[in-house]
Formats: C-alpha cells, sequence, structure tokens
C-alpha cells in the first residue's frame, strides 16, 4: 500500500477515531483487528480497543496516520466499516470516503492532504459502499473474513448460511438517517462532486450527526412488553416457586407474578418473539398455559375515540369470502383499517374505526359484510377473558376432582363395611366376619383381597391426579437443559402433589408388597394391621375432599370482582333516528353495538349500558356499586353516568361516551384485578418456606423411619410397642413416615395472604375504594402513623369555589373607579385561559358583574404556583394596561405596593378561612427608555370560599382518636390555612401552608425523614423506625406527593380512576372512605397474620404428632398416635380452614369480619 502524502508537522497531533464495523463477532475478531491496525502505522498507532458490545472499535493514533488507511486496512481483513467518528481537528478524508475514485491502492492515485476542517468531535460519518478501483470486492471480503472470525468460521462448518457483510444490518434509519448540521460534499454518478448542501442521507450515502457530548451510538434498546397468561395444574404455593424460579432463569424474563387464585401469571419480558416461549417454557415445567393479552409497556395509551373490534364472520367457505368481506368495507370513505383479515381457519375480522353516531357505528359495519354475501353472518367477537379462562380452568380441574371425590366415595363405603365395621366392631362369633377373616390363599384373608380390589383402581385412577403432576415436576427438574443446579434439585422440589402420591404410593406398594412375601412364602395366616389397602382409599377420598373443596372456597375468594363485572346489562333501548325530520323510534340492540355519540334511553330500574352524559330529563342514580354511597344522586341534563348504576326514578336519554371496555365499570374491574395480582412484602416468608417445605417433609419423614426402625431393632424401645404381626419393626415405622407425608401442608402457608387480599379487594370496591397497590399497599395502610391531607378539594369541597367579597381599586379614587368595567372584563379574558378553581370562581364573579364584554388579551403568561400575567389592548394606546392576578407571593413579585388598609382588608378574610386574589394593573410602559416605568397599583381584592367538607371534622377526630397523626399541606397563606385547620381540628403547628405545587413531594418527604413511629394506637415514639406517612389528594395535581407519600390515596378522581399514581382510590368523594380503608387494611393484615400464624402452628405440631413424640403416652390401653387416614383429614381440615378465616372477613360480626366504622357528620 503506497504511503498517503501528508502535512509535515513537527508535533503530531493525538488523534481519537472510532469505527462502526457491521460484523465485529467474536474475541477472535478482536485480536484480529489489533493486528491490523497495529501493523497498518505501528509506530503511530498508540491503543486499540475493539468492543464486541457495541461493535465499535476506538483507535487513538497520531494524525499522521489517516483515517483511509485504516479503513482500507480493515476492509482488506474482511471487517465491514458502517461509520467513522474522529476528533481530528481537520481531515478532508473524512468527507472524500464517500467519492468514488477518492480511493486509490498501489500509488495510482494520491490522497488529498489534510487541509480542510470539516466536522465536529463526534461526527458520525459511514462509508461509502461505492466500490473505488482497486477497492476488495465483496466476495473477497468475506473470504477474508471467515479467516479471522472463528464465530462465522463454526457458523460456515455447521451448514448456515453466513452474510459476513451484513449489509442489511449495517445500521439502522434511526441511528443514521438524522438531519445534518453541516454542509458537506456529495457525489454524483459519474464522480463530481456537488455543491455542497444540507441534506438527511442513509447510511448508505452519507451521514452526518451531531453527537457534541462525544458519546458513542447507544444499541437500541428493546421494548418491554407485558403478557398475562392462563396457567392449568397449579395446587399450591411449590407450583408457584417452581415456575417463579424457573423463569426468572430466562434472561429475556424481567418480572414475574404468579396468581395461584385465579390460576394466571403476569410476566414482563424483553422481544415480543418470546411470546411463544413463554408458553413453551411452562410447558416444559408440567403446566397448561395459555396467553391472554400482550401489550407494551412503552406504549401510552392516550384518550381516544378510535375503536378496536373482532369480528366473528361466520359462513367463511373457500378462499374468496375473505375478499368479499374486505370488499364490502372498502365502501365506507372514513377512517376504517383493516388490522386483520379472516380465513376459512380463523373467521375473525380485526378492524380499527373512529365512530360517527349515528351515520357510521359498528352497527353499519356489520351490516355492510353481510351484505356482501347472504351466506355471512357478522357478531362481534369476544375472546375470552382471563377471568373466563381461570374459571375454565378452575371447573375443569374441579370436576377432574369431582368425578374421583364420588368414585372414592362409593369404594369408601365396603371398604368402611370390610376394613373396620367387620375388623373392629363386628364380633368375631359373626358368621360373615368369619368367612371375610378365614385365610384364602398363602394367609391372606378374603377382606383383605377385597380390599387389595378396590384400592387398587382408587391408587390407579382417583390418585393419579396426584401421581401425574408429581411425575411432571421431577421431570421437569431433571430434563435435559434444566437450569436448576444439580445440588439445588436435591433440596428445592416437589410440591403438594409430590407428598400426597408419596403418602398413598407408600401405604399401596407396602401393601402389595405383603401380598407378594405372603405369596412367595406361604405363612398360615397374616395379620390384617400389616395392610394399608383402607388407608389408601380413605387417604384418597380425604384428600381429594379436601382439595374439591379447597379450590370451591378459593373461587369464592374473587367473586366481588365477577360481580362488579356483571352490573354490565348486556342489552340497551337505542333512540334511532334516520333522519332529521323523522320522529325518533325505540330499537333494543345489544349493549356492545353501542358506539361513541349513540343515544340510548334509560328507564327506571335500568343501568346505563356504557357511560354517559345526561341530555335529556332528570332523575336520581343509585351509585352504591361503584362508590359504596347509598345516597342517591340526582342527575341533571349534562351530569354524567356510569354503566353499573342503577335509574331509581324517571326515564333519562343519555349520550354514550364510553364504550365497553372503556368505562368506569370497565377500568374499576382493571384496577381491582391488578392489585390482587400485586403481593404482599409477608408473602416472601411463605414463599421461603415453601420452597424448601416438601424437602424437609421428606427428610423428616425419612428420618422418622429410619428412627423408629432403629430404635426398634436396637431393643431401646418396649416390644410391646409392636403393634404389627408381620414386617417387623420396618412396617411398624413405616406407618409414621407415612403419617408425616399426608398430614403435612404448605398450601395453608401459600393460601394466608393472598386468599386475605382477594377478599380485601373485593370488599374494599364495594365500599368505592380501588386497591390499586394490592397486597403491599394494604400491609403498608395497616401500619400508617401520619395522614396527610391536601385542603383544596380534599378537606374542602373544591369543584366549585365562590368569590364571596370583592373590592375593586381599593385604594383608588372616584376617577380611578371609571376603570372598573374594563378591568373586570380583562380580568376575565385572563382566567378563562386557567383551569384551576380559583380562576373559574372569578371568571364567573366578572361575569356576574356584567363583564361581558369581548376583549382581547396578549402576551398571556402562566406563573406556577401564583398566577396569571397578560397585556390589555385597546385602540387607544393611552388606555392600554397590563394586569397581573394571582396570590400575594405574585404580587410581591412584581414589586406591588399594599397599603395598610388593604392589608387590613386581606387578614380580616384570612381568618374567615377565605383565599385570596389579588389583580394590579400598570399601564403599558412606553417603547423608549426614556420614559419611567410606571408602578403597579392594586386594581381588585377578591377572597375565594371553599366550603369545608362536612365529614372533614368528624374524620379528623376520629383518625386522631385511633393515634393516627393529622396533618395539612396548603398552597393557600399561613393565616387562610390556619382558619381552615382551626375549623376542621387540625393542630396549628401541624399545617404546612404557602406550598408550591411542585414542593408538596419535598414536604411529604421531610415528614417521613422526622416523624417517628409510634407503637401500636398511639403509644410511645420508636427511637429508630419512621413513621408511614399516607398522603391524600385530588390524584392529579397531587401525583407526585401521592408517589412520594408510603401510601397514596386518590379522593374523588370521578371517572379517571385509572390516571391516579396512588396506591388507593377512593371513587365516592367522602373522606370517610380514608377511615374504611385504614380500618380495612388493617382488618385485613391482622387476618393474613392469623392464618399464617394458624397455618404454621398446624405444621409445627402436627408434624411432629404424625412422627410419633405422643406414642410413648397410652390412653385407654392404646398408644397415642396419628394414624395416617386422619392425618390426611386434618390436613385437608388446615388449608379449608384458611381459606375460611379469609371469607369471614366479609361477615359484618365485629372481631370475626369488617363492618365500616359509623361517623356522624
Amino acid at each position: 500500500m503506497a504511503p498517503s502524502h501528508r502535512n509535515a508537522r513537527q508535533s503530531p497531533e493525538t488523534v481519537t477515531t472510532s469505527f462502526l464495523l457491521a460484523n465485529l463477532h467474536c474475541p477472535t475478531c478482536v485480536s484480529t483487528i489489533k493486528g491490523v491496525l497495529q501493523d497498518t502505522s505501528a509506530d503511530h498507532v498508540r491503543w486499540v480497543s475493539p468492543n464486541v458490545v457495541t461493535s465499535v472499535v476506538t483507535v487513538e493514533h497520531d494524525s499522521a496516520v489517516t483515517i483511509q488507511d485504516m479503513v482500507d486496512a480493515l476492509e482488506d481483513a474482511g471487517f465491514e466499516v458502517s461509520g467513522v467518528t474522529s476528533s481530528a481537528s481537520g481531515t478532508s478524508s473524512l468527507a472524500e470516503l464517500a467519492r468514488p475514485g477518492s480511493s486509490s491502492r498501489n500509488g495510482e492515485s494520491s490522497r488529498p492532504n489534510i487541509t480542510r476542517p470539516t466536522s465536529t468531535l463526534g461526527r458520525w460519518i459511514s462509508h461509502s459502499r461505492i466500490p473505488s478501483k482497486g477497492r476488495t470486492d465483496r466476495p473477497s471480503q468475506a473470504e477474508a473474513h471467515l479467516q479471522n472470525c472463528e464465530q462465522c468460521r463454526k457458523a460456515r462448518e455447521e451448514g448456515l448460511d453466513v452474510k459476513c457483510g451484513q449489509e442489511e444490518k449495517d445500521i439502522s434509519s434511526s441511528d443514521l438517517a438524522r438531519p445534518c448540521h453541516t454542509s458537506l460534499p456529495t457525489a454524483s454518478e459519474e464522480g463530481e462532486a456537488s455543491s455542497p448542501q444540507p441534506a438527511i442521507m442513509s447510511a448508505k450515502s452519507f451521514v452526518t450527526v451531531d453527537t457534541d457530548d462525544a458519546t458513542l451510538p447507544k444499541p437500541a434498546t428493546q421494548q418491554v412488553w407485558k403478557a398475562t397468561l392462563a396457567i392449568g395444574g397449579m395446587t399450591c404455593a411449590a407450583c408457584v416457586n417452581t415456575i417463579t424460579d424457573e423463569m426468572k432463569k430466562r434472561d429475556w424474563v424481567k418480572e414475574i407474578t404468579v396468581n395461584l387464585l385465579t390460576n394466571s401469571a403476569t410476566v414482563e419480558f424483553i422481544d415480543k418473539d418470546n411470546t411463544d416461549k413463554l408458553v413453551e417454557s411452562i410447558e416444559d415445567l408440567g403446566y397448561d398455559a395459555t396467553i391472554d393479552s400482550v401489550a407494551s409497556l412503552e406504549e401510552e395509551n392516550e384518550p381516544t375515540q378510535e375503536r378496536t373490534v373482532e369480528i366473528l364472520v361466520e359462513g367463511l367457505y373457500c378462499e374468496h369470502c375473505p375478499g368479499r368481506v374486505t370488499s364490502s368495507l372498502a365502501g365506507f370513505r372514513r377512517q376504517l383499517d383493516v388490522v386483520i383479515k379472516p380465513n376459512p381457519e380463523r373467521p375473525i375480522l380485526k378492524i380499527t374505526y373512529v365512530p360517527e353516531a349515528p351515520d357510521f357505528t359498528i352497527r353499519q359495519i356489520l351490516a355492510a359484510i353481510e351484505a356482501s354475501d347472504p351466506a355471512l353472518t357478522a357478531s362481534i367477537y369476544h375472546p375470552p377473558t382471563l377471568e373466563e379462562r381461570s374459571k375454565q380452568i378452575q371447573r375443569k380441574h374441579q370436576l377432574q376432582i369431582l368425578y374421583r371425590v364420588i368414585f372414592t366415595g362409593i369404594v369408601c363405603i365396603p371398604t368402611f363395611v370390610i376394613g373396620i365395621a367387620y375388623m373392629s366392631l363386628v364380633s368375631d362369633s359373626n358368621m360373615d366376619k368369619h368367612f371375610l377373616m378365614q385365610p384364602w390363599t398363602s394367609g391372606i384373608s378374603r377382606a383383605q383381597i377385597a380390599l387389595f380390589i378396590m384400592a387398587t383402581p382408587v391408587y390407579f385412577f382417583a390418585a393419579n391426579i396426584f401421581h401425574v403432576r408429581a411425575f411432571k415436576e421431577i421431570k421437569a427438574l431433571w430434563r435435559p437443559g434444566s437450569r436448576t443446579p444439580i445440588l439445588q434439585r436435591f433440596y428445592r422440589f416437589g410440591s403438594m402433589n409430590t407428598l400426597m402420591s408419596l403418602g398413598t404410593s407408600i401405604a399401596y406398594i407396602s401393601s402389595v408388597s405383603q401380598l407378594l412375601a405372603a405369596a412367595a412364602h406361604h405363612p398360615q395366616s397374616i395379620n390384617n394391621s400389616n395392610f394399608y389397602f383402607d388407608s389408601v382409599v380413605f387417604l384418597t377420598f380425604f384428600l381429594l375432599l379436601g382439595r374439591l373443596i379447597e379450590s370451591y372456597s378459593k373461587s369464592r375468594t374473587g367473586d366481588a370482582v365477577e360481580m362488579l363485572g356483571k352490573l354490565r346489562p348486556t342489552e340497551a333501548i337505542l333512540v334511532a333516528k334516520k333522519g332529521p325530520e323523522s320522529e325518533e323510534k325505540d330499537v333494543v340492540v345489544k349493549a356492545d353495538l353501542l358506539d361513541f355519540g349513540d343515544v340510548v334511553r334509560v328507564p327506571h330500574g335500568a343501568s346505563p349500558p356504557a357511560d354517559g352524559v345526561v341530555v335529556q330529563g332528570e332523575s336520581k342514580f343509585d351509585e352504591s356499586s361503584l362508590t359504596g354511597e347509598s345516597r342517591l344522586v340526582n342527575k341533571v341534563p349534562g351530569d354524567q353516568v356510569f354503566s353499573g348504576t342503577v335509574n331509581k326514578d324517571a326515564p333519562l336519554l343519555v349520550q354514550i361516551t364510553g364504550v365497553s371496555g372503556t368505562s368506569m365499570l370497565d377500568q374499576i374491574v382493571k384496577i381491582v384485578r391488578e392489585g390482587q395480582t400485586k403481593r404482599a412484602p409477608m408473602e416472601q416468608i411463605a414463599d421461603l418456606l415453601t420452597a424448601y417445605f416438601v424437602p424437609m417433609v421428606t427428610l423428616v419423614a425419612v428420618l422418622t423411619w429410619v428412627i423408629w426402625m432403629s430404635l426398634g431393632l436396637t431393643g431401646r424401645i418396649p416390644d410391646d410397642y409392636l403393634d404389627v404381626s408381620s414386617g417387623g419393626w420396618v412396617a411398624f415405622a413405616l406407618q409414621f413416615a407415612i403419617a408425616v407425608f399426608v398430614v403435612a401442608c404448605p398450601c395453608g402457608l401459600a393460601l394466608a395472604a393472598p386468599t386475605a387480599i382477594f377478599v380485601g379487594g373485593g370488599m374494599a370496591a364495594k365500599h368505592g375504594i380501588l386497591a390499586k397497590g394490592g397486597g403491599e399497599a394494604f400491609e403498608t395502610a395497616s401500619r400508617i402513623d401520619c395522614v396527610v391531607f391536601d385542603k383544596t378539594g380534599t378537606l374542602t369541597v373544591g369543584g366549585q369555589p365562590t368569590v364571596t367579597d370583592a373590592e375593586t381599586y381599593p385604594d383608588g379614587a372616584d376617577a380611578e373607579k371609571q376603570h372598573t368595567g374594563p378591568m373586570l372584563a380583562a380580568l376575565r379574558a385572563v382566567e378563562e385561559n386557567s383551569s384551576h378553581p380559583v380562576a373559574k370562581a372569578i371568571g364567573a364573579y366578572c361575569e356576574s358583574q356584567q363583564a361581558t364584554a369581548k376583549v382581547t388579551v396578549e402576551d398571556l403568561q402562566e406563573l406556577p404556583g401564583k398566577g396569571m400575567k397578560a397585556v390589555y389592548r385597546t385602540s387607544a394606546p393611552e388606555e392600554s394596561f397590563e394586569i397581573i392576578i394571582g396570590n400575594e407571593a405574585l404580587m410581591q413579585d412584581f414589586a406591588v405596593a399594599i397599603s395598610p388598609k388593604v392589608s387590613e382588608l386581606l387578614h380580616r378574610w384570612k381568618s374567615e378561612a377565605k383565599s385570596i386574589a389579588l389583580a394590579a394593573t400598570r399601564p403599558v410602559p412606553p417603547p423608549t427608555n426614556a420614559a419611567p416605568i410606571p408602578s403597579w397599583s392594586v386594581a381588585a381584592a377578591l377572597s375565594i370560599s371553599d366550603p369545608i367538607r362536612p365529614e372533614a371534622p368528624a374524620v379528623v377526630r376520629v383518625l386522631q382518636a385511633r393515634g393516627t397523626r393529622v396533618w395539612m399541606l396548603s398552597g393557600d397563606n399561613p393565616v387562610t390555612a390556619a382558619a381552615v385547620a382551626a375549623r376542621i381540628g387540625i393542630p396549628p403547628d401541624q399545617v404546612i401552608s404557602g406550598v408550591l405545587p411542585a414542593q408538596k413531594s419535598d414536604k411529604i418527604k421531610y415528614l417521613q425523614s422526622t416523624l417517628k413511629a409510634r407503637a401500636g394506637g398511639g403509644g410511645s415514639e420508636s427511637a429508630t423506625r419512621r413513621a408511614t406517612v399516607a398522603m391524600v389528594g385530588d390524584g392529579i395535581n397531587d401525583s407526585p406527593a401521592l408517589t412520594a407519600a408510603d401510601v397514596g390515596v386518590a379522593i374523588g378522581s370521578g371517572s379517571d380512576v385509572a390516571i391516579s399514581s396512588a396506591a388507593f382510590v377512593l371513587v365516592r368523594s367522602d373522606l370517610r372512605g380514608v377511615v374504611a380503608l385504614l380500618d380495612l387494611s388493617a382488618a385485613v393484615f391482622r387476618r393474613i397474620k392469623l392464618n399464617f400464624g394458624w397455618a404454621l402452628v398446624y405444621n409445627v405440631v402436627a408434624v411432629p404428632i404424625a412422627a410419633g413424640v405422643l406414642y410413648p403416652i397410652v390412653s385407654g390401653g392404646n398408644h397415642v398416635r396419628l394414624d395416617p387416614v386422619w392425618a390426611s383429614l386434618a390436613m385437608a381440615l388446615s388449608s379449608i380452614s384458611v381459606v375460611t378465616s379469609s371469607l369471614l372477613l366479609r361477615s359484618p360480626i365485629p372481631g370475626i369480619g369488617f363492618k365500616e366504622r359509623a361517623i356522624e357528620v
């Protein structure tokens, strides 16, 4: 390679150059690149740093080395250069890379000197792919790359298609096709340079991108998706742990939450292409999995009237039918897009459209499809929801168990008669007993043969539900490619199915072994106590019966959410009108055929089919199903009504504003459902215990068997302990081991928290409280030490405050007061541009003062947290003025002088708990600097009254009585804030006033850092533990503070319940809901601790008893022991009792359930 001509330099400049390579694959490439660049000019290259992750090679070198030399060397080695950036102060070679003929080999043409400055530091320049004379062609370059890249060589040896250049993957248009901020030369097809021009060029030509921060291009971030799945086959917490642990080992899974009660899972994962892998991975573990929904977490769902609908088209019988369906929709010259076309295999059409009722709705779309072919029938397709899938899984599971319970129950009758009644209760002189007990063959009695015949189908059919699942779990654990470490497979395995299968299997196999031993040795007789065939039948029966009751009880915990979903009517009375002059006609249609803008009639006793606005009539509605408020709510034209509420008075006409899936009821169901999937921190303890439960029980059972057998064989225990005639101490010890397997139950531990949270979430929804934060929020709310209320709109009514006092030009003369009309008109025009409640009150006041003239204000500015500023101009310049309107802080910022007279007036209003607003004006300053700038003067003083909520004082008293400190945050002035607090009952030292909206979160953090927690019920303060702080606000303006608090409570969010960042949302605007929330949270968490404690105590007590610690005690001539049959019954009752305990939360009986506290207003 001929050396380039360079400018002579006394001291070469140090340059950092980075190359973006499209095919930098492996460590072999790294070593090759280092060698190639070092060989290019060893004296001038300081260091080379290739990065396999970012595909960027960074080189520090002297300016004597041209970039083109390094590019040529890399390409000769088979690497494809996609981009170059350099810190060189000037280099024409960067620009010349894009020119055909500017690069030459073997001295055929000289390179241009580095004389002309181009891009600044950090400009990425893509290398041209136009081959020049002497340039290595692509096949040769690919072969060169194969010689230097081990990864590509291996791929070719394995028969894979290797694209070394990967031209199509060089660099994405989003990375490089950005606006250029410098004019650079481009090349024409003939190689002639065109004039410089700014452009947006592709990576295949010439791209310049500003990166003044000198950062290298970052790899594209992978999109995160959220999937919900229905999972079948889970029976206990060990199943949950198995799925969770295994899925977390996948590097593309970010987060997973598995819910045993709903038979579902929520997974956050990278790359939508991994959706199928989710199902495959779970099925590999032995469970059934079905995708319910997949959505991107990075897409913002903005409110829109656009509707996406799936339509089931029945009657598609050939490949031409789908074309007729889509053609029928082409006639709509409106916004309609076909997302998925139907086909005979899957006749579902998916469309997106914007309705325009009554002319263009889903009804016209369905009619158009059916009109295209008489054989076609179109209807809206509703895929099964997660709840429906969960119900199907539960129903299938319950039926499987029910059939087995019935079969085993039938077998239990003769088993009881033969195995218990005849053997233990009937006299030995009875002829039937003599016949049954008489040895039939090899010393085995007819009774045992009969029990063997009955126990065998029970073991292989009824109990197979345990055997199959236990086998799948073990198989998944030891399958080839399992990510579970070998050692971990011995101390974390199995589930409740494993214990049940082991218990029944040991009993059955040991009994069959006794039969085989008897057949081999032909004894005269065998003691019936050596056999456990009756135990197999009763064990299986009690285990299945307990599982059935548990499954049914678990399904009941979500009834509240299911009932909410059933509040929505399925039909609606549509008020149809064919033309402007035609009469209205009532038509009964399905509720899902309604669209935005449709008008429906809601008769007495009916519920609106969707959310809407009253357009005709007046009535009263019962909204208790959504808000928990039993008081009827008046509705007049313009008021909003919600699906799920009931019209208790006259019929109404309602215009639809929210179709199925977007109503407030849908949002409530969604929030409650999501809240139920969020686990309480206490559940981590249960997870830890259940993860090691089966191995520990297995170890205890084996040790029990070994210890009892060893004690018997060594003579350490009396011979009269031995109560079996054959099998000796081995069979004797085996009974204790079986009992340990059967009595141990992790289900109670696993169900302790989720069942209580499910019931609590449903009860909260009934009281108008949406638990968005789930179990974690309930746990935190149960130990709240301090509640902070926002003043405006929370402790006060908010919404529509009114101006109660007003003074215009309080310091002015009568001449100034002549300007009152224009000033109020300007004031109204300014406040119309604000959505703040105080601004609306001032605007309404100005309108009431006949200030309705149309005026124009300019240069409108909003000063956050303080007010507004504008300029009022008229045709006469001398009558134009500037105006500011806001609080006292705004007046101070503009140096507005407030006289003692006005200050006294303001102080009086503040002491009456009224908010203050001031307006000031001044003439428009002259355009020249010669004249002095006029000063501001007070033009109006107004007091705004926001009534205190009637229940606020009582709520504050109740909170203080239960030991909870109450604070108030306000953006109002200190005097007004103190006056409001005094009326409510909040101490003045617990009031923080003058706080801007952006500062509220800082004040919450301040309280968290300074207040200390109190020992239950307002006891002594903790020296170390900080207070748990709850913030109660409006859910929108107070979002930062709600997020900063330990528990955020949004009150009165109306239909926008989903937009709040709070952990809890109070649907009804009633502060008594705060007390109900704290009381319910405490009740739920107490029940969780009770359930958890009971389940823990049960296992701690039952396992030792089953292991035989009480056996040395003799009662009634018999040793005290827990027979395996009764152990199985105890196990079933333990999990049933936990679920029942959670369901009892619904009881209104004090001390057993929860009942909302009565607060007198």
